[in-house]
């Protein structure tokens, strides 16, 4: 009776499992922020799918990647780069959908006030021989294409352009350490700039933007190939369409997003062909 009780036990739990989503993103922020925004998207999601839903934070984007990869997770809010990553190690994974503001995503470089440096239509000569940090090694605005526009401004790489380069870990780290004066420089992703200030969380007189890049396709929910074997007949028709409903005010902001609009895989080609010019895209 006890093997008995055990196995369904385990069957009962097997049974829920299979029929929970699970979904991460990538930590481009403080882990508290990545809590508390995306405890409500789940809420959000399941009340719409009918169906359990679970987000799992991670601390990597390399994480975030091999979760998706190993099925840990379903379906994932991604950068540009790391979405590209995802889709090519899962068969069948599409990008369903983005911020109406990640058609056109840009950088924000910032300076701390201690460098003289002031806003400019290009990136400034006198950044060189300056500290800087990126933010993640696998962001797409924290790192990927801020050394795009680097190599393309100075035709060397980052370590010969500026004295140091760190890497901070995230957007809001980025904005800490420049503004406290660690680096000089750094590059950020737009969206968390602008909120951040809105919110009064960033001292202005310590720290500025002083150049903003060309726009870029950025962000993105991707959801592996194979939920609807798992989930039903045209359940990843249901989740991109329960994203594309998302109309919370209180929700959008937390990304912050005006709302969600379709998006496929094509439109990250060109952060794949800057991935593998740059070398980094594995």
């Amino acid at each position: 009776m006890r093997y008995l009780l055990l196995t369904l036990t385990l069957l009962f739990a097997s049974a829920a499992q299979a029929n929970t989503l699970y979904f991460t993103a990538i930590p481009d922020e403080d882990e508290t922020r990545l809590q508390e925004r995306f405890s409500k998207v789940a809420d959000y999601l399941a009340g719409e799918l009918d169906v359990e839903v679970v987000f799992i934070p991670v601390k990597s984007y390399a994480a975030s990647i091999t979760a998706f990869r190993n099925n840990q997770v379903q379906l994932a809010w991604f950068g540009g780069l790391s979405g590209v990553q995802a889709r090519e190690r899962v068969a069948g994974s599409r990008a369903i959908a983005q911020g109406v503001e990640d058609i056109g995503f840009y950088n924000y470089f910032i300076a701390h006030h201690s460098t003289g440096l002031e806003r400019e239509d290009e990136l400034s000569e006198d950044v060189r021989g300056k500290t800087f940090t990126f933010g993640s090694r696998g962001s797409t605005s924290g790192r990927l294409m801020p050394e795009f526009y680097i190599r393309d401004r100075f035709n060397e790489a980052p370590d010969r352009v500026f004295s140091r380069v760190g890497y901070s870990g995230n957007h809001t780290r980025t904005i800490a350490l420049v503004e406290s004066g660690a680096y000089e420089v750094g590059a950020l992703n737009f969206a968390v700039w602008d909120k951040m200030v809105e919110d009064g969380e960033i001292d202005t007189d310590k720290v500025k933007v002083i150049w903003k890049s060309p726009a870029f396709a950025n962000y993105q929910w991707t959801i592996r190939g194979d939920v609807d074997s798992r989930f039903g007949k045209g359940f990843t028709d249901r989740v991109q369409q329960a994203l594309l409903d998302m109309d919370d005010p209180e929700l959008l902001a937390s990304f912050p997003r005006e709302r969600f609009i379709k998006v496929d895989n094509d439109a990250y080609d060109a952060i794949r062909e800057v991935g593998q010019s740059l070398g980094i895209l594995d």
